[in-house]
């Protein structure tokens, strides 16, 4: 019938489509051999007897020799945000993918009846969607807190409960794994009363706790009246010990919760004793009237005599031995002081007139200018040890200088010599001198120690003033 219908086609001078070729022969295969009613392309109508359906042909080419395919192109859509009214078309496409469009023709009946069985996945899927919701229902609060209390929390409820038979004091004097409000307690101990299925939870939960738990939480249980009356009958006044609670423990087995021991009831004990709540003591009340005190009432009434202290001699003695170290350190900081103003003047480049109405003569270096003060003075190296006048080794290195290299002395007829006592000899003016020798120095004598050079300046003046009294001492 395919083939009649190209031809009856081919003979109109009209184009074929292959699409509808293909729907034709489809119908036709779908006919359980008998004859079917088919229009074709061209409007006649035939009847026959069906054929295998022939080859289907390729689409002609165009006159140039190139072929026209169709183009493939992809369904999926481009990621991107969509709006609203494309999430909905979305939607709808998703819903329709898969399924096979019907063109609307009168042949196609029988696809049409086959429409309503591809939609029962969806109303079993609609179906079990329905099912699930009906399944997540809304749990009652009690169930829904049940998260927030710990099986802990409820053996901890249950004995409090029992051993006061208050939930206020349950409130105040229980500590849960987390703050519980009176109205969450209450709604808790109902539950666990009242709902089965909480009970049962609750009830498997504590089952299930370890035994170290259970007896850490049963050890925290609050005291009953009972068992607070019975700790009670042991005065104040009294100085009990573990045994007296024992003795009580044997003598009133059914009283006394079964976690108790007696050093928990010995504790309990003295912490009512601590906040007088045991039967024989008494508060005072606070008196009335003017006999109240207040701070300055208090004030007066102290003796400043008292409140001094004793005197302790080992401290005394201590506090001077400090007194006496930091004096030596003052002194010999007021020692170094010279040593650092020859090193400031040698930095900054100002340095002070020669002599003063109390220096005597001056040994001037390159960088150091030491002034002699008294009729005597001592030239070395200074260690920890060994304390100079001059210390040479702000000059120079000085490691080649003995700790004691010379002395210089002044005489009474005016006259400076300096005396060698190193290791190494002295040059004046340079002629060497030698230990145990002695030389006179000059005005501007040049001193050499190992290198280093000084130039020895006299104080004319005052050395003249010294010289006339010599000489006035050596007429009388």
């Amino acid at each position: 019938m395919a083939d009649l219908s190209m031809k009856t086609a081919a003979t109109a001078g009209t184009t074929v489509n292959p699409s509808m070729a293909i729907s034709a022969v489809r119908t036709s295969a779908s006919s359980s051999g008998s004859s079917s009613h088919v229009l074709s392309p061209a409007g006649t109508s035939t009847s026959h007897k069906p054929k295998l359906p022939p080859p289907i042909r390729p689409p002609p080419s165009r006159p140039g020799g190139v072929d026209v395919t169709p183009r493939r192109s992809s369904s999926r859509s481009i990621k991107r945000k969509k709006f609203d009214d494309e999430l909905v078309e979305s939607s709808l496409i998703k819903s329709n993918r898969g399924r096979l469009p019907v063109p609307p023709t009168e042949g196609i009946g029988q696809t049409e009846t086959q429409q309503p069985e591809k939609k029962k996945p969806s109303s079993k899927s609609s179906s079990s969607s329905s099912a699930k919701r009906a399944k997540k229902q809304k749990l009652p609060p009690a169930i829904k807190d049940l998260g927030r209390w710990k099986p802990q929390d409820d053996l901890a409820l249950i004995t409090a409960v029992q051993q006061t038979n208050d939930l206020k004091a349950v409130h105040t004097g229980v500590k849960f794994s987390c703050r519980f409000t009176l109205n969450e307690i209450e709604e808790r101990w109902y539950a666990l009363l009242y709902d089965p299925a909480i009970s049962k939870i609750g009830q498997q939960a504590m089952k299930n706790l370890h035994p170290d738990v259970k007896q850490s939480v049963l050890n925290k249980a609050l005291f009953s009246k009972e068992e607070e009356t019975l700790i009670g009958t042991v005065s104040s006044t009294s100085q009990p010990n573990q045994d007296t609670f024992q003795e009580l423990l044997n003598k009133h087995p059914t009283v006394f919760h079964p976690s108790r021991t007696d050093k928990s009831l010995f504790s309990h004990w003295l912490l009512m004793k601590q906040y007088h709540l045991l039967p024989d003591q008494s508060v005072q009340p606070m008196p009335r009237g003017d006999h109240v005190l207040n701070f300055s009432d208090t004030e007066d009434m102290i003796d400043d005599s008292q409140l001094q202290d004793p005197r302790d001699e080992v401290i005394e003695h201590e506090l001077s031995v400090a007194d006496r170290r930091q004096k030596r350190e003052i002194r010999h900081l007021e020692n170094e002081i010279p040593k650092w103003q020859v090193l400031v003047d040698s930095v900054t480049g100002i340095s002070p007139p020669d002599f003063d109405s109390q220096t005597l003569a001056v040994l001037r270096g390159r960088l150091v200018r030491y002034l002699m003060r008294s009729r005597e003075i001592t030239l070395g190296r200074a260690t920890k040890d060994n304390n100079i006048d001059v210390d040479l080794s702000l000059e120079g290195p000085a490691w080649k200088i003995s700790r004691r290299q010379g002395v210089i002395k002044l005489r009474n007829n005016g006259d400076f010599f300096i005396a060698n006592e190193g290791k190494r000899p002295i040059y004046i003016d340079g002629k060497p001198v030698s230990k145990g020798e002695k030389a006179k120095l000059n005005n501007n004598s040049v001193v050499e120690i190992t290198g280093l050079r000084f130039i020895f300046l006299i104080n004319q003046d005052l050395i003249g003033i010294i010289r006339t009294e010599a000489a006035k001492m050596g007429v009388q």
